[in-house]
């Protein structure tokens, strides 16, 4: 039997409350379960000690026990200090997109354009002062 420890989403509609549960990976994601090992409220401020609760000692056990966290419950154990920090490479995330790209050719060249017309008429005038 795989185990996950993983998050079982409860809540309303668009007020989103999970479970940090371990479970057979084969279960649904809401479903059956073994043991709730904790809670993670995403609508509480990131700061708040509230967002995330989680009995550490029963997770080691899982973990111990083989169970894999998933993605997201890996870096609230990593936030912990439970797991060791993950290096994670997305190269692309700090790019800006199509659009922002021309946004900001287009802001350049304007800024060129009224550069070149400033200094434009300071050199007629130092022409001028240099011809008398």
């Amino acid at each position: 039997m795989s185990m996950k420890i993983r998050l079982a989403r409860g809540g309303s509609k668009k007020r989103p409350f999970y479970a940090i549960v371990a479970a057979d990976s084969r279960m649904p994601r809401d479903g059956r379960f073994i043991e709730k090992l904790g809670t993670y409220n995403p609508m509480l401020p990131k700061d708040s000690e509230e967002r995330v609760r989680m009995d550490v000692e029963r997770v080691k056990h899982w973990l111990g026990q083989g169970a894999q966290p998933t993605d997201r419950v890996a870096r609230m154990l990593e936030a912990a200090g439970e797991l060791p920090k993950k290096d994670r490479s997305n190269p692309k995330k700090g790019t800006p997109g199509k659009a922002a790209q021309a946004r900001a050719e287009e802001k350049a060249a304007k800024a060129a354009a009224a550069e070149e017309a400033a200094n434009a008429p300071a050199e007629e005038v130092a022409e001028a002062a240099a011809e008398e």
